[in-house]
């Protein structure tokens, strides 16, 4: 499944889904999957071009001997939806560029959709992971000690999972009781044809 070649891959679904744990599964069966949210991180850390690009957008003072300062920018980016965006809009490119080089296949992206990175990459198959909402609820409990309420709206803050679903080829039913090895055998053979 990793030889070079044109095809390209995405796997998305909101938080709590499950996207990692399904990735890891594929990465099981030797496919390799690119992750956009590492990789943001790494060429925010990296790439002098972004770097400079930021703080030409929210100032100088966001890199402190070229060390990303977090706080400074997740205020920047909670002030408006325009700063958020004029944010992605500088990040996104970079990551879609450095996906494209990157020889992989797969991609995952928690926010494909509302980034554009649909738009920014052609893929043959886009993923869906879905689960109910109340396992997505406990899994986001569980896993960063945080309350209902909270989950619930890291949750809302999202694209909803029914707009994820229509806009994907396939969906993975993620709700921890649904044969998963079965649905991954399935995606594989659907992409094969």
């Amino acid at each position: 499944m990793n030889q070079k070649s044109n095809r390209h891959f995405a796997i998305t679904g909101g938080i709590g889904s499950g996207k990692s744990f399904v990735c890891q599964q594929l990465e099981a069966r030797g496919i390799r999957v690119y992750d956009c949210d590492q990789a943001a991180k790494r060429l925010m850390r990296t790439d002098e071009k972004l770097q400079h690009n930021l703080c030409q957008l929210v100032g100088e003072e966001l890199y402190k001997e070229h060390v990303l300062q977090k706080h400074i920018l997740a205020e920047y980016l909670l002030t408006s939806e325009a700063n958020k965006q004029a944010v992605n809009n500088i990040i996104h490119p970079v990551v879609a560029q450095d996906f494209l080089c990157s020889g992989y296949e797969w991609l995952e992206s928690a926010i494909l959709f509302e980034s554009g990175f649909n738009k920014r990459v052609v893929f043959d198959t886009i993923v869906c992971v879905v689960a109910p909402r109340a396992t997505r609820l406990q899994r986001i409990m569980q896993r960063d000690g945080i309350s209902e309420e909270r989950a619930a709206e890291w949750i809302d803050c999202q694209m909803s999972q029914e707009e994820m679903e229509q806009s994907s080829d396939f969906v993975i039913n993620n709700d921890g009781q649904a044969d998963l090895n079965r649905q991954l055998d399935q995606l594989l053979s659907f992409m094969n044809t």
